[in-house]
């Protein structure tokens, strides 16, 4: 990027003027971005000497990283981890979190639960430096992967969503816009935000400044109030002393220099041990230099969750890096031949029920609901972390039992119910108050039936079932919400994505794979990639039938399907795309095995095709799924009007 290389352009120009007979690069990270362990390929060839961070840690130059190691939930089912290790490896976390969601979209139930533990941590934290007189307030910094996610948390915190009460603190949180920050240190004119400037004005009017310097402040541009804001996190006498809660998309890697972030939440992917670096360094400068009896430094320590500190390559056998010569790949494209063929569907972001204002749950309709004490964790230990191994004998317990004020149930079922009304807010209608009373007595009905289990007899302990009920609040919306109605509904209404209306196949973009994979005759796409033998027969069946026009499989052409899973909004990808000699597109599912988030699937699945067919103007929509290889072409054909 052009940024990154002004200040090599300056030196050159300096060197044609004046000539630069030496020059030296104090950088911090002396490793090249390569993706890989820190090896000594991976140093920049130019360096004289590294004091490396694992010595840093050590010598008690810094604090010390604490890691999640173990957590009372089922762990990571691949790497054996605590699921709070690495968050966004997680695909719940992953998918949901890579989506343009709106603001007031939930954040992944896993990252909600995982921000309970650590915004209570950071409390008790916060209580410590309080009544050790300190008057700069411990922070915490969450680094994520773009704006709208950065957005999301920012209105999860100042919305009161986080279910540790004193993270409600808008005045003392910051999200730190990246484009405004770019803007700031390129010295251009950054495009007013109405909103965005409220929050900044509300927080430096609330940062305690004399007035005169609180004026100055406010009298500069946006870009220039949100670096002083940056600049001076954990500063006495500035306008970020009172900041609490960091939220970012950039890693600050210019050199931020607050010494009181004692928690990291990493929301982002880390492919390389240089990223986890740069996170981690954000928490490592330490607020102290006291000394014990033995003249070593006092320990200080950051609690990391999110952020792997150990990457890992393939060794051989003899200890090298083992090296494969690539295999062969298969440009896969759309053919400019073949426009006949071309597949289109409606982008649908979402579909609102237009319905009256008289709620209603359908009992009879309504399926039971288990709430796995596994998949939440109640407590977390964090431990000190040296070279990638953490020393348990030093570890200590985050427990949510301690917090159990901030879980009262009348509280979580408000949140419950106002969680289910935000997400159908434009779809019931009428008065909003008496609608909000229905959806508390909703949620409130649901929560003291037996439709809801808890299989542990340990948690129906009346502190950890109430603790249980907030941290899945998101799942027992979700699944209420599948039964709540309006009497009298009228239709199904799609909302398009604004940007990106109408999908088609024409407008796949050309990828190379290494898996098997056949050339097509019927398929706009030139080639199907294979992910399974029965997949092999599905295709094989589409290119010799007559009654198949067209087809394709749906793999990088972006039809999704959206539907909620465990409080976060996931993706369902159907297998086939085919259009059938009587017209009908038929979307075509093939599955091994059914479980319940299947059947969750496939219910959004109809309500997609119902709205569809309503809405009109795509043409007749079916959709079904296979079970058994050998009902393949029955199905296809039942869909085309042949008679079996």
């Amino acid at each position: 990027m052009d940024e990154a290389t002004r200040w090599i352009d300056g030196l050159d120009r300096i060197h044609k003027t004046r000539r630069i007979r030496r020059c030296f690069d104090l950088s911090a990270m002396p490793f090249a971005p390569t993706g890989k362990t820190n090896t000594e390929a991976g140093l920049f060839s130019w360096i004289i000497s590294d004091f490396g961070l694992n010595d840093a840690i050590e010598a008690g130059l810094v604090k010390t990283p604490r890691i999640v190691v173990r957590d009372d939930a089922l762990p990571n089912a691949k790497s054996y981890r605590s699921k709070l290790y690495h968050l966004y490896r997680e695909a719940e976390v992953s998918q949901d979190l890579n989506r343009k969601a709106a603001v007031t979209d939930p954040l992944p139930d896993l990252v909600q639960k995982a921000y309970a533990i650590l915004a209570y941590d950071w409390r008790e934290t916060a209580q410590a430096w309080a009544n050790s007189e300190h008057t700069i307030p411990p922070v915490l910094l969450t680094v994520c992967n773009r704006t709208e996610t950065a957005a999301r948390i920012e209105q999860f915190f100042n919305s009161g969503d986080c279910l540790i009460k004193s993270t409600q603190a808008p005045e003392k949180t910051l999200r730190v816009d990246s484009r405004v920050l770019e803007k700031a240190e390129c010295g251009e004119t950054v495009t007013k935000d109405a909103d965005y400037e409220q929050r900044l004005t509300a927080i430096i009017e609330a940062a305690g400044l004399p007035s005169d310097k609180a004026q100055d402040l406010l009298a500069l541009k946006q870009q220039e109030q949100l670096r002083a804001l940056v600049d001076s996190v954990g500063k006495r006498g500035q306008p970020g002393q009172r900041l609490q809660n960091v939220i970012s998309v950039a890693m600050l890697s210019e050199g931020w220099d607050a010494a009181n972030v004692t928690h990291i939440m990493g929301l982002r992917a880390f492919t390389s041990q240089l990223l986890c670096e740069q996170v981690i360094g954000r928490g490592l400068r330490r607020v102290a230099h006291d000394m014990d009896e033995q003249g070593l430094l006092l320990p200080e320590y950051v609690n990391i969750f999110g952020v792997p500190l150990s990457i890992f390559q393939e060794i051989s056998e003899d200890g090298g890096i083992e090296l494969r010569p690539p295999k062969p790949s298969v440009r896969v494209e759309v053919e400019p031949d073949r426009n006949h063929l071309e597949i289109r569907w409606p982008n649908i972001q979402r579909i609102d029920h237009v319905l009256k204002p008289e709620l209603v749950l359908d009992w009879d309709r309504v399926e039971a609901l288990t709430l796995d004490p596994m998949q939440t964790p109640l407590n977390a230990e964090v431990a000190p972390s040296l070279t990638g191994f953490a020393n348990l004998a030093m570890a200590s317990e985050i427990d949510l039992e301690q917090a159990v004020e901030d879980f009262r149930l009348q509280n979580l079922i408000f949140r419950a119910a106002r969680k289910l009304y935000l997400q159908n807010a434009d779809s019931f209608g009428g008065d909003k108050a008496f609608l909000a009373v229905q959806l508390i007595r909703i949620i409130e009905q649901f929560l003291n039936s037996d439709k809801l289990n808890i299989p542990s007899l340990w948690h129906q302990d009346p502190v950890r079932r109430q603790i249980l009920f907030a941290l899945n609040i998101n799942t027992v919306v979700a699944h209420v919400s599948r039964f709540v109605s309006a009497q009298n509904t009228e239709k199904l209404e799609a909302v398009f994505d604004e940007s990106f209306p109408i999908g088609s196949t024409a407008r796949m973009r050309s990828w190379l794979t290494t898996r098997p994979c056949q050339a097509t005759v019927r398929s706009q796409i030139s080639h199907v990639v294979y992910d399974s033998t029965w997949e092999t027969v599905v295709a094989n069946l589409c290119e010799k039938e007559p009654h198949v026009l067209a087809w394709a499989k749906n793999d990088h052409l972006d039809f999704v399907i959206r539907y909620l899973w465990r409080g976060s909004s996931r993706n369902f990808v159907p297998d086939y795309l085919i259009r059938l000699s009587n017209g009908k597109m038929l979307v075509l599912e093939v599955k091994g095995v059914d479980d319940e988030r299947n059947r969750v699937k496939r219910a959004a699945m109809v309500v997609w095709i119902k709205t569809v067919n309503e809405q009109g103007g795509f043409g007749q929509w079916c959709f079904d799924v296979v079970f058994e290889p050998a009902r393949t072409r029955d199905v296809i054909l039942q869909y085309a009007g042949i008679a079996g």
